[in-house]
């Protein structure tokens, strides 16, 4: 196996994770975690979102997700709201306080972009970007082949 292919996964997973690192730390100028960035993203491009829904699509725990909710409930950024056709059920929206944090949040963004892609041309980071896309579509299409299979191997544990 060529050394590229050996260390691609190594390379992709550590580029995430000091990705996240600096998100972090950037994110603190705004009085938030960058998971309750994350939220206030998610809402901003799917509001009305069941709060099931967005853990779902944050793959993450409810109990995780229903913490960062009330902060920004209590930061008055979102708010819950009684969906009306199943009263068990709250769906988020954002509040207009929110508007002006994302659009910083917006041009942080565009700041954590501009020093990912330093020395980059414009051409070589969007084919970056293009084969990005396509190495998470060819997963995503694994990800679907497989969601089926079953174990062909006992479990343990």
């Amino acid at each position: 196996m060529p050394q590229h292919n050996r260390d691609f996964l190594f390379v992709l997973f550590e580029t995430q994770r000091m990705l996240r690192l600096y998100a972090d730390k950037l994110a603190v100028r705004h009085g938030i975690t960058r998971a309750q960035w994350a939220v206030l993203a998610k809402l901003e491009r799917y509001e009305g979102l069941k709060q099931s829904e967005l853990a779902d699509l944050m793959e993450m725990q409810p109990i995780t997700l229903t913490r960062l909710i009330d902060r920004l409930c209590e930061h008055g950024l979102i708010e819950r709201r009684a969906d009306a056709n199943d009263r068990r059920v709250n769906r988020l929206y954002l509040l207009a306080e929110a508007r002006p944090l994302l659009d910083q949040l917006a041009e942080l963004r565009a700041e954590i972009t501009a020093t990912a892609l330093a020395h980059m041309d414009k051409h070589r980071a969007e084919g970056l970007v293009a084969e990005l896309t396509t190495i998470k579509d060819n997963v995503r299409d694994a990800l679907h082949a497989v969601a089926d299979c079953k174990p062909k191997v006992p479990r343990y544990g």
